[in-house]
């Protein structure tokens, strides 16, 4: 919020009218993207498995996820015997509010060629195309993404139920676990644009072969995408709620409008990451201006590619199988933390040659090294994961 420039100018009515106009238009973009989020999700799930879908409320059935809010909001709302009846209501708000705050640094739009800086002039100030800008912007996603672990895991807690908390207690391993994998992956785009802010890091990506995707080279964008899905509860990863183990996971005990924040918050969640993988790694609303204003063109960019990586999260819904719980263990702590940090060195040794103007010659040989050093540390690893494999099967053996 601080490096937004509205905040240079000092305290006035026009700052205070611009941040509330923001604060709502930004609320207001997120609910109805939700609202479509869920009506699209079921319209191309339903396409993938050959069913028609919604097509009832509205033309197309487009109102079906309004009428199905209206429903929640006049069913009975159960507060069990056992619970703990203020945690209980709090968890669903702990879900929710993070994946608002999450958006609401987020560049929506902005010219930034030919020197600009993507403001936008309203009531007599500058001010940038999204809610706020604080420096440290990136860490303050890491921070709500994690603070979202509090609302699942307190309402399997709170609800005096064995199979919630049983639900809460995966659910609450699996995100700490692949936080670590986020947050290197992360680490890599800072590492590259040498910023924090998640505007700098749009105006870092200067043309289509300035994109993060490509200087980190795809990786760490291979790593986010995963990490984020297992993160948000999204299938393969949807352990949390696995109903063949653990009835409906740790929201079983809810009902009416508190189950509907819970769901509201996995459909906000699918959009806020969507947003934030091409904030980090496709240049943001960077593209090329076409014809008429020219600043119509990096809202209709930045919609159309975030559109995309939902689509992408609706397909991997569609089309994968659910993993095992071990294998979603394994992934996280054996495959996508040992890989995204080996990828952070090598991608900060380039960094440091870079700087010391190494020649072609010596970067190539720092380059092997690293790479040698790598693969000995995975040889290293899997060594390392047969012997525990062996010990296991020969306690199991022994016990037998």
């Amino acid at each position: 919020m601080f490096g937004d420039p509205l905040f240079l100018d000092g305290l006035d009515g026009g700052i205070i009218l611009v941040v509330l106009i923001k604060t709502v238009v930004t609320f207001v973009f997120l609910l109805l993207s939700v609202l479509l989020m869920v009506w699209w999700e079921r319209k191309l799930v339903s396409d993938f498995q050959n069913r028609i879908g919604p097509n009832r409320a509205g033309p197309f059935g487009v109102l079906q996820t309004l009428a199905d809010g209206i429903k929640f909001f006049f069913k009975e709302n159960l507060l069990p015997d056992q619970a703990d009846s203020p945690i209980f209501r709090l968890a669903p708000y702990l879900a929710l509010v993070p994946a608002f705050l999450i958006f609401a640094v987020v560049p929506v739009g902005g010219v930034f060629e030919d020197g600009r800086n993507g403001t936008l002039r309203a009531a007599g100030h500058d001010t940038f195309w999204q809610l706020a800008d604080p420096p440290i912007g990136i860490l303050f996603v890491l921070a709500l993404s994690s603070i979202a672990v509090y609302g699942v895991m307190l309402a399997g807690w709170s609800s005096g139920s064995k199979y919630p908390l049983l639900g809460a207690v995966r659910a609450s391993a699996q995100m700490v676990s692949y936080e670590a994998a986020l947050g290197l992956s992360i680490l890599a785009v800072v590492l590259v644009t040498g910023s924090l802010s998640t505007h700098d890091i749009v105006v870092a990506q200067d043309g289509l072969t300035n994109w993060n995707v490509v200087a980190t080279g795809v990786l760490p964008f291979l790593v986010f995408m995963i990490a984020a899905t297992a993160e948000m509860n999204r299938p393969p990863f949807d352990l949390a709620e696995a109903e063949q183990e653990l009835v409906g996971g740790f929201n079983t005990e809810y009902s009416s409008i508190r189950f509907a924040l819970f769901f509201l918050a996995e459909f906000m969640n699918v959009v806020t990451f969507s947003a934030i993988i091409v904030t980090l790694f496709f240049g943001g609303p960077r593209g090329p201006l076409l014809f008429g204003p020219d600043w119509v063109w990096p809202l209709l960019w930045w919609f159309l590619k975030t559109f995309f990586f939902v689509c992408v999260f609706v397909w991997m819904r569609a089309t994968l199988p659910r993993f095992r719980y071990d294998q979603l263990m394994d992934l996280g702590w054996k495959v996508l933390i040992p890989l995204s940090l080996g990828w952070l060195l090598l991608l900060a040794l380039i960094r440091v040659g870079r700087e010391e103007d190494w020649s072609t010659g010596e970067m190539a040989v720092a380059l092997g090294i690293g790479f040698a050093v790598l693969v000995a540390g995975w040889a290293m690893l899997n060594a390392a994961m047969a012997l525990g494999r062996a010990a296991q099967e020969e306690g199991e053996e022994v016990f037998r």
